[in-house]
């Protein structure tokens, strides 16, 4: 850190600024206050000399939108930013501090990191990048000043080519230079980048934390691209265990590289957090991390900026802000000597560099051009991190849309366009390295990363396989409000608009039906009809082209009940629906006394639990309940279905104050005859809440969430079998019951097997999602040999007879910058050996055991 210069704002929107952190190409990082809530941030504000050019303003913001949907992890959230059409002389955003130094700084102080800590932080940068892969986009933001290591783990601060520039100057003339950091061979044979050219950046990282040293960087500039494109890297400094892994990154043909599940999965089977849990740093880096914490504390604490003497801004002055290294550490001083160890081939140096077609070209007016930036005073020996934009629901993939012609720019190649060698000199760091393309025009292509295709190896431990299809469902209908598998065969979503059948073989739509608007569920009659209940009719459509085959309306449908209005279906089991209906009936005045006025009619609401045969089309029998809120039937939600009974817990959403008043806070569960539907019995089981988890199984046991334990009840006695014991504050999901195994989850982000009959534990593992307000939804696939845990970051699968963690899927959402958010979060459905996976208007069709 610095103290501020005489033209470094003191204030950037609401935060008082302090200190200059560092400065990069395009932007530079402020140490400012909060004062609203009294802590210290972080501002990222472009650079005075390109903030005036449109094109820079537009890839600032969208390589802080793209940062905005990976945050979480290891992506900083953003706490502030200006809008995109705000009137801000300088765009720039505002994140929470976190102490951390940049992996080049780090090897300057204590050198070659510790295996262990390669793995950590490679893990840690390859699951960020297997979230943007997801959707075949490319990164292109990595550089040993971009990636940070903080006391919990590493932190990736750049998400794009700008971010990560080695250099970004405004030219004489209105034109914009933008040069690449890191090259590649297919920056050096003029291809565009793709997944894999992340994969190959990772690797030279992956070599220079292991020895210090970037792999290729050794020899004269003039031949840096031929080595790069046609030279094997030298390794023999690398540990053995990690040497197989880097070189495949380091593979000349992308289609032989790992991709980043892969690489994380060899790095860290168990996630990067799980294995950074204990002290991952060297105890002298923990030492520089700690000191910066309480500087940047003392600094907050007094409450005014540190300012550079009038006459001296080059000058350390004597209350500059104290660096996080100790005294002692090289890298102190304000200036320090060009770094060597990095990959760096051939000194350019800060000068002015030639006009050069091959990096970009910008052109805006002159009178907006600013001269190129003054030598930077050099980087602090340790700095907080770039600041991210904050933690929305991430957007659904969209099919990119087909961009407008790019005018004809002055006769510049691919291959030169991506890499200039004009000079003789190719810099991985910093030099005639890659410059990168950015449209001057409103054109869409410049504000994201356009998504290119990925390839995907074979299937290894933490991969993901590669889906069979993905159908995402057009943005132009309304989203899907239910979805179900029907025979193993089609995909049926429901919405307002009607019902959709997708191939579950292809993942193509091939019907659509507009009667089956609004419908709650999608269940088989038979092979040959696709049964859906809608909001005023039984459906039954055919599974080839969706035509109504037959209906039954709910007013006349049902002898003796007329008007009736569904409230909900209850639960299947085979052909039978339960489902709860409701309607008004008149109750005549009772005869008046003698000389008296007969009284006036009323209207009462009945209502009914009824079982339905889908097969046969006839309703089998009604029974009379108590009617809920509204008043209107109650909804009911099928907990159980024993040998001659079932099980029900009526929605805590249509109590009616009696009922909550009599349940003394405790869940009530009622027990039906299967064939007559004949209440059996109604009883509370221990303490259990009214909205507390709970399944029971064909073996007449209840489980159930009680309070922080897992507790399992006889049926319908309400004996306590046994007690899983939970920690405080992280409460038991519905579990999901397997042969002689019950799963498990709990709100820690936890799931397990324990013995149905015994409650012993069998397994435990941890998904590595950050806690959140509810456990992970566990499915079983066709086989029970699979259980998949979905929540609002991830689905993680896991073997499940013994806990084998076998892979994690999550999606980055759209490349659209202004594209839908989501905020559902995943979602599975099995049948056969496919487990479907949905979020929001995105389904995926995985394949599993």
């Amino acid at each position: 850190m610095e103290a501020l210069r005489q033209d470094d704002p003191r204030r950037i929107g609401p935060y008082a600024v302090l200190a200059r952190c560092r400065e990069t190409a395009s932007a530079v990082q402020y140490l400012a206050h909060d004062t609203a809530a009294d802590r210290p941030v972080v501002i990222t504000a472009a650079r005075p000399e390109l903030a005036a050019l449109p094109a820079f303003r537009r890839r600032f913001q969208a390589e802080a939108r793209i940062a905005d949907r990976l945050a979480g992890g290891w992506v900083q959230p953003q706490l502030d930013a200006p809008a995109d059409d705000a009137d801000d002389d300088l765009p720039w955003t505002a994140g929470p501090y976190v102490p951390a130094l940049t992996l080049s700084e780090a090897i300057g102080l204590v050198g070659p990191l510790p295996e262990r800590a390669v793995r950590i932080l490679g893990a840690g940068i390859a699951e960020t990048l297997s979230r943007v892969h997801a959707t075949g986009a490319v990164l292109q933001g990595l550089a040993p000043g971009t990636v940070l290591l903080a006391e919990d783990g590493p932190r990736l601060t750049a998400f794009g080519p700008l971010g990560a520039a080695a250099a970004a100057e405004a030219r004489t003339g209105g034109q914009l230079s933008v040069r690449l950091g890191y090259l590649t061979p297919e920056h050096v044979e003029g291809e565009e980048p793709g997944p894999a050219s992340d994969l190959f950046v990772l690797g030279l990282l992956l070599a220079y934390a292991a020895t210090g040293t970037t792999p290729l960087a050794d020899g004269p500039a003039a031949e840096g691209a031929e080595r790069i494109a046609r030279t094997d890297p030298e390794l023999g400094a690398v540990p053995e265990e990690l040497r197989g892994l880097i070189a495949r990154c380091l593979a000349k043909d992308p289609a032989d590289r790992p991709n980043a599940g892969t690489v994380a999965a060899e790095l860290a089977l168990e996630g990067a957090a799980g294995l950074a849990k204990d002290d991952w740093l060297p105890e002298r880096l923990a030492a520089a991390v700690t000191e910066q914490r309480l500087r940047v504390g003392e600094l907050v604490s007094a409450g005014r900026p540190v300012d550079a003497p009038v006459d001296g801004p080059g000058d350390e002055p004597a209350d500059a802000v104290p660096s996080g290294a100790p005294a002692d550490a090289p890298g102190r001083e304000l200036a320090p000597a060009r770094d060597t160890r990095t990959a760096q081939l051939g000194d350019i140096g800060r000068h002015v560099p030639r006009t050069d077609r091959p990096t970009t070209q910008l052109s805006v007016p002159r009178e907006l051009t600013a001269p190129p930036a003054a030598p930077a005073a050099g980087l602090p020996a340790v700095l907080p991190p770039v600041v991210v934009p904050p933690p929305r629901p991430l957007p659904v993939p969209v099919a990119p849309a087909a961009s407008p012609a790019a005018p004809a720019s002055p006769a510049v190649g691919r291959r030169s366009l991506f890499i200039g060698l004009a000079a003789g000199a190719a810099g991985l760091v910093v030099g005639g390295g890659g410059g990168l393309a950015l449209g001057s025009g409103d054109g869409g292509t410049t504000d994201d990363p356009k998504p290119a295709p990925s390839r995907s190896g074979p299937t290894v431990a933490g991969l993901p396989p590669q889906p069979r299809w993905v159908y995402t469902h057009p943005a132009a209908e309304p989203p899907p409000l239910t979805a179900a598998l029907w025979n193993g065969r089609l995909l049926v979503l429901t919405s307002e608009n009607g019902a959709t059948g997708i191939d579950l073989r292809t993942g193509r739509r091939v019907w659509e039906n507009t009667d089956a608007a609004k419908g709650q569920a999608a269940l088989p009659a038979g092979q040959d009809l696709c049964f859906v209940a809608g909001p005023s009719e039984f459906l039954w459509l055919s599974p080839k082209d969706g035509k109504v085959a037959h209906r039954a309306g709910y007013a006349d449908g049902f002898t003796g009940a007329p008007n009736l209005a569904v409230s909900g279906v209850v639960g299947t089991f085979g052909p039978v629906v339960w489902f709860t209906g409701s309607n008004k009936v008149t109750v005549k005045a009772p005869a008046p006394k003698k000389g008296k006025k007969r009284g006036k009619d009323t209207q009462v609401v009945k209502s009914y639990l009824f079982a339905y045969d889908v097969l046969q089309r006839k309703e089998l029998w009604r029974t009379t309940v108590p009617t809920g809120r509204g008043p209107a039937a109650p909804v009911y939600r099928l907990i159980a279905v024993g040998q001659d009974d079932f099980v029900v817990r009526q929605s805590t959403g249509t109590l009616t104050p009696g009922d909550v008043k009599a349940a003394k806070g405790k869940a009530v569960f009622r027990g039906f005859d299967q064939k007559t539907g004949k209440l059996l019995w109604s009883r509370s089981f221990g303490t259990i809440a009214p909205d507390g988890a709970a399944m029971g199984d064909d073996r007449g046991l209840l489980y159930a969430a009680v309070g922080d334990d897992l507790q399992a009840f006889e049926i319908p006695a309400g004996k306590p079998k046994w007690t899983l014991n939970g920690t405080t504050g992280t409460p038991y999901g519905t579990p999901a019951a397997t042969g002689t195994l019950l799963h498990t989850t709990n709100r820690n982000q936890e799931v397990g097997a324990v013995d149905r009959e015994t409650g012993r534990p069998r397994w435990r593992r941890s998904t590595e999602a950050a806690p959140g307000t509810a456990a992970p939804a566990v499915t079983l696939s066709t086989t029970g040999r699979t259980l998949l845990a979905a929540d609002g970051a991830q689905v993680t699968a896991f073997a499940a007879q013994d806990g084998r963690r076998l892979w994690k899927f999550q999606d980055i959402g759209s490349q659209d910058p202004k594209g839908p958010t989501v905020t559902a979060p995943y979602r599975v459905l099995a049948a056969g050996r496919t487990a479907v996976v949905q979020r929001d208007r995105i389904f995926y069709a995985f394949p599993v055991a």
